[in-house]
């Protein structure tokens, strides 16, 4: 693995920390580094999350590429991603 993989994993398992404070279900897929994110009520509700370096830093971006928010910032990230998929129930 790679620097920048350890660097994406790394930033990924701080925000499946803050989805599962917040009752969501988020597993780590190691290759390429992505959070499958779903709601263990609704399983078929699920999205996918991965994390990318841009100028500005590192980024949790979207299975559709727009970006989620600062990978320096997962609570806020954490929210976002409730919000969407809670907001498809």
């Amino acid at each position: 693995m790679t620097p920048r993989e350890h660097t994406r994993t790394y930033f990924l398992g701080k925000l499946a920390t803050e989805l599962e404070r917040r009752g969501l279900t988020a597993t780590l897929r190691p290759y390429p580094p992505v959070l499958r994110i779903s709601d263990p009520d609704t399983v078929m509700l699920a999205e996918t999350v991965d994390c990318v370096p841009l100028s500005e830093g590192w980024f949790y971006r979207w299975s559709w590429g727009e970006l989620v928010g600062l990978a320096d910032d997962p609570a806020l990230a954490a929210e976002r991603i409730v919000h969407v998929l809670t907001a498809r129930q």
